[in-house]
């Protein structure tokens, strides 16, 4: 019966060219839309270069403290010594990285001035991350140690910096903020959208500029804690929560007091909505709404206007559907035709947003709005699609198929 219903959609199709033209085009803009935004959400979410680790990462990311009236509130990242202390001499980790926010420096060749973004990370950094090293390696424990002026670069910087592409980087001079680095490795670099890795070059944290040796417990570090298995999350954010809940409250710090101390150990995805969220009942308020709007938009509207146009389209058949009740057809083995019907077109303008996404993503990949970019359409996104398309043609097809099998058969032998 299946099958059936399938040979008379696509009869159907061939039969109205100019319906066919208006409900695929409708369909795959939408959907389209849809992958992109979800192949994008991926790209932002999931693990990638070189951030593959994710799914068994948790991320210590913001330090709040508020007063005992909680009218108060400082937040931010932590000091290097907070971190050093709290999160570094955990033992359930198999690793834990202490990095800062990306910075912004200068770099001159000639008069040209190159705007960078700097990054101070430890060792394990390298370790928990997983970067491309296309010439040398990452800095060492040993070079932290011995307060070496070393830098690890990127591709992109080693262009503009080093025009020539015969000749290897590593081991050169490089001058930045009028102090001068060796370059002690070459990577590819990550793209903006990933904060975590994000930077033109990367330092270590005894490097000049860095602040490492503050003692307040704010300052400008965040840290990874890298599990061996997904299992021992819940564990290692355990022995991080009962570090954090020893530290002695009240806290004075820049002559304010606090009495209340929140630090979170989260899976990226939480952590990047957590701090979204934080931000008060307006900020959800906006953000909620602008997601409600945006789903409405690219969802709804073209859904109610399928609608319409299958409405128009079933209305063509209602002899057939009259006929067929006359023989005893039941409304809901209509309704099912219908449904399959529409679900069967949908999965058609599917295939070809399938085919527009994939361009649109070669085009955003080698456009370079998006330094680094590598948006795919891998298995999630082609499973999260093909649920969207159901979805799509489910709602876009059960109202005129319900509206058509309530139709009496008198009415609809008239039509």
């Amino acid at each position: 019966m299946l099958i059936n219903y399938i040979k008379i959609a696509w009869k159907v199709l061939l039969r109205h060219p100019f319906y066919t033209f208006i409900t695929l085009f409708g369909i795959s803009l939408t959907l389209t839309v849809l992958m992109v935004l979800t192949s994008f959400l991926d790209h932002l979410f999931s693990s990638h270069y070189p951030e593959t680790k994710r799914d068994r990462s948790l991320y210590i990311m913001l330090m709040v403290q508020r007063d005992s009236a909680r009218s108060g509130r400082s937040s931010g990242p932590m000091s290097f010594q907070f971190l050093n202390k709290y999160a570094k001499t955990l033992k359930t980790p198999e690793r834990v990285s202490i990095f800062s926010a990306f910075n912004s420096s200068n770099a001159y060749v000639g008069s040209q001035r190159i705007k960078l973004n700097t990054k101070f990370t430890d060792a394990d950094f390298w370790r928990v991350m997983d970067f491309d090293f296309l010439e040398g390696k990452p800095y060492s424990e040993q070079n932290i140690t011995n307060g070496d002026y070393v830098a690890v670069i990127t591709d992109d910087f080693r262009k503009q910096y080093f025009p020539d592409a015969r000749e290897s980087a590593v081991g050169k001079d490089v001058e930045i903020e009028n102090i001068h680095y060796k370059v002690i490795g070459v990577v590819k670099g990550s793209p903006v959208t990933r904060p975590i890795t994000y930077a033109d070059v990367y330092f270590p944290y005894t490097a000049p500029k860095s602040n490492y040796q503050r003692s307040d417990m704010r300052g400008g570090f965040m840290s990874i804690l890298l599990a061996k298995d997904k299992s021992d999350l819940k564990a290692i954010n355990d022995e991080f929560q009962d570090r954090i809940n020893q530290i002695p409250l009240p806290i004075v710090e820049n002559d304010n007091k606090y009495t209340y101390l929140e630090v979170k150990s989260e899976p990226y995805a939480a952590n990047f909505i957590g701090q979204i969220l934080d931000g008060g009942p307006g900020l959800k308020a906006i953000l909620f709404g602008a997601l409600a709007f945006i789903l409405f938009m690219l969802l709804g509207l073209p859904a109610l206007n399928l609608v319409n146009v299958n409405v128009s389209r079933i209305m063509e058949r209602a002899s057939e559907i009259g006929i067929r009740k006359a023989f005893g057809a039941p409304i809901q083995t209509l309704v099912w035709q219908f449904i399959v019907e529409n679900i069967f077109i949908t999965l058609i303008g599917g295939a070809i947003a399938l085919l527009l996404t994939s361009g649109i993503i070669y085009f955003i990949n080698s456009s370079g709005w998006i330094a680094y970019a590598d948006l795919t359409i891998n298995l999630s996104v082609f499973m999260i699609s093909i649920f969207v398309c159901l979805i799509f043609g489910f709602l876009s097809g059960v109202l005129p198929a319900l509206r058509m099998s309530r139709l009496s058969i008198a009415d609809a032998l008239k039509s």
